[in-house]
This record gives structure tokens, C-alpha cells and sequence, in this order.
């Protein structure tokens, strides 16, 4: 049964198949701003390092940590991989507080799945997994968008209980309760 663990090495293998097939999908383009595009930018060509890879791991599970350094505009987050066993099936990342530009189009949750584990409840699984995470953090309605065209995405977050707060820049903007929740729904 999948779980949510923080950033770990010991996925490397699945990791760089998820990010292949990432890559296939067009993301990692300079117009993909995403947690993925831009990880796929900033690691894509040396990933395959055992090295780099476990650095890369390190600096993802800082930057749930205030004092980090992260670029301006960015503020710490709580990333989680969803994963079985040694399987990378997705991540997801939980912004510990909002900027103006997060409570645009961002939100408090951003997550991905791999499109070889799409369409087996993964993504409604892992946002449920996380809620708790946001709830200690003291983020009691989450603020989760999409676009407005991923049906999937929408699907995810109302089955969650998010309820549609309204539409700007193209994203759905939706409101999600996270306390009284456990990790197992």
C-alpha cells in the first residue's frame, strides 16, 4: 500500500523512470513552472549521479525548515513522495504559509503523479494523506487550484471536501478543510 514518506534515496531507480515519463509529457520546458518543471531544469541532466541525486533529496527535506535559503518569493514547504515499496508513484508539497502569488494560483498543496500510476486513486489518496500535514502546520482551509480543464484534478480536490471558492487566471480556486482528518481518510 502506497504512503507518503519524506524525499528519499532509496527510490532513485523509479524516481528517474517517473521523470522520463514527465519529460515525455513536455514538462520541464522553460514555460513549465511547476514543482516538476523546474526540478526537471535545475536536475534533469545530472539526476542519474548517485551524488546529485542524494543532494538533491537533502535539499528538498530542508526546505520544510525556515531558516533555508530559497529563492525570493518562495516560502518553506513540507515536500512528501508518494510511494510502495521502492515505486516513486507521485509527490506532493504542502507551502507552509501563502504569498500573493500562491493565493492567486498556487495554493497551500501542489502535487504530482507519474502518468504510468494516473488513474488508480493515487492523486485522492495522497492529497487525503496530506491534509494532516497542513493541519499541523496550522493551516486549518487549504487552498488547492487547478486549471480549469483538468477535470482529473477537480475530481481529486472535491472528493477531498474541497468546496469551489471561484475562478481567476484560468485555475479553479477551491477551499479544503484539513482538521479532524488522519492520514488514513
Amino acid at each position: 500500500m502506497p504512503t507518503l514518506t519524506p524525499p528519499t534515496v532509496r527510490v532513485h531507480t523509479s524516481f528517474l523512470a517517473a521523470m522520463a515519463e514527465f519529460r515525455a509529457e513536455g514538462r520541464g520546458d522553460r514555460q513549465d513552472h511547476t514543482m516538476v518543471g523546474t526540478e526537471i531544469r535545475a536536475y534533469g541532466d545530472s539526476w542519474h549521479r548517485p551524488e546529485v541525486f542524494a543532494r538533491f533529496v537533502a535539499e528538498l527535506r530542508a526546505q520544510r525548515h525556515e531558516e533555508t535559503p530559497r529563492p525570493p518569493g518562495w516560502v518553506p514547504d513540507t515536500t512528501l513522495w508518494w510511494v510502495e515499496g521502492d515505486e516513486y508513484l507521485g509527490r506532493i508539497s504542502v507551502r507552509h504559509r501563502l504569498t500573493p502569488a500562491l493565493r492567486e494560483v498556487g495554493g497551500h498543496i501542489g502535487y504530482d503523479v507519474r502518468a504510468s500510476a494516473r488513474r488508480r486513486g493515487h492523486a485522492t489518496a495522497m492529497l487525503r494523506a496530506a491534509l494532516p500535514v497542513a493541519y499541523r502546520l496550522g493551516i486549518t482551509s487549504a487552498l488547492v487550484t487547478c486549471d480549469v480543464d483538468n477535470v482529473a484534478s477537480r475530481r481529486v480536490i472535491e472528493r477531498n471536501g474541497g468546496v469551489l471558492a471561484d475562478e481567476r487566471q484560468g485555475r479553479l480556486r477551491y477551499r479544503v478543510p484539513t482538521s479532524g482528518l488522519t492520514p488514513s481518510g
